[in-house]
This record gives C-alpha cells, structure tokens and sequence, in this order.
C-alpha cells in the first residue's frame, strides 16, 4: 500500500472513530528498527543508494546534484 492509499482511507474513516482507531493499530506504516527502508533521502524520499557519511542523509542521485555546493570536488 501506497501512502497515497494510506492517506486516502485515513481520510475516509474519520467519521468512525472506532473503526479508525483500529485500522491505525494493525495498517499504520511501522516504525523500521533496521535494513534498507530505515533510512530515507531527506531530499526525495528515496531509501535505496543512501549516503549517511558525515551526517548527509542522501540518495547518491541527490548527492551528485548537491555536492560541489556541499563543497566536494571530483578527482580525475
């Protein structure tokens, strides 16, 4: 389910409290404690091919556009 899916139903069911209440116990999108889908892109929201190091947070395709203003410089 997407969160677009799960924006919709959320939408839905606030007139029934209850029934709400239920669905965001068992179908809310859980917290991960590790793997891949841990960490997401702060820019796009991407989890694959994510850069941490020095505290980035970045997919490497955001990380190519950003990094000569972070101040990185290619070596050829």
């Amino acid at each position: 389910m997407t969160s677009a899916n799960y924006d919709k139903v959320f939408v839905q069911l606030k007139a029934k409290p209850a029934i709400l209440k239920k669905y965001l116990k068992h179908s809310a999108p859980k917290q991960r404690s590790g793997g891949k889908a841990k960490y997401k892109c702060q820019r796009c929201g991407r989890v694959g091919a994510h850069i941490q190091k020095y505290g980035l947070h970045l997919c490497r395709h955001c990380f190519r556009e950003l990094a000569f203003e972070l101040g990185f410089k290619k070596y050829d």
